[in-house]
């Protein structure tokens, strides 16, 4: 699952421990560098339901305002909000460096994170889904598009994977003039 760049995952507002503890165990699964919160209610940080210990093994940063949210240089902020102008996650080509909010479990995300966010995708659901499992989807979009996988095939089933890459030989730029 190795790719170029980096990403974060976070949540602004989470106020249920049981979705901030299986948001954090799938972004350890799928290589999150660190994991956020954004004016999180106290109660989110009593996680319990996160059996790989992730936040032992994952840096977390928890901002009290929008404000104090500090991002890596040129880190791209993609907002994951059901909003009719916001592109299909199906459709998106993901930043090399990003991180991902998503809105609280009942809500949307505040206008001062979407003013924030270089991009909004939206998960083409017909409603909203779990803050969890949005969060996990989006991962997996992620490293399904940047991984290095074999394609789909065109009839139903797998398809092989991908043999090891193996380095040429160097090449000069300037052979050959």
């Amino acid at each position: 699952m190795t790719t170029r760049g980096y990403f974060a995952i976070g949540v602004e507002r989470i106020s249920k421990s049981m979705n901030l503890g299986n948001l954090m165990r799938s972004a350890y699964g799928f290589g999150a560098s660190f994991v956020f919160t954004v004016n999180a209610d106290s109660r989110a940080f009593e996680a319990k339901s996160d059996t790989s210990k992730a936040a032992e093994h994952l840096p977390a940063y928890h901002w009290t305002s929008v404000e104090e949210m500090q991002l890596p240089r040129h880190c791209r902020l993609v907002g994951v909000e059901l909003l009719d102008e916001a592109v299909d996650l199906p459709s998106f080509r993901h930043p090399t460096r990003a991180a991902y909010v998503l809105g609280p479990e009942r809500g949307s995300l505040s206008d001062e994170v979407l003013a924030r966010c270089d991009y909004v995708v939206k998960i083409p659901t017909a409603f909203c889904i779990n803050v969890a499992m949005a969060g996990a989807i989006v991962m997996y979009d992620r490293v399904r598009s940047l991984g290095r996988f074999a394609p789909r095939p065109l009839t139903e089933g797998g398809a092989p994977p991908l043999p090891d890459h193996e380095h040429g030989r160097p090449r000069s730029r300037t052979a050959g003039r």
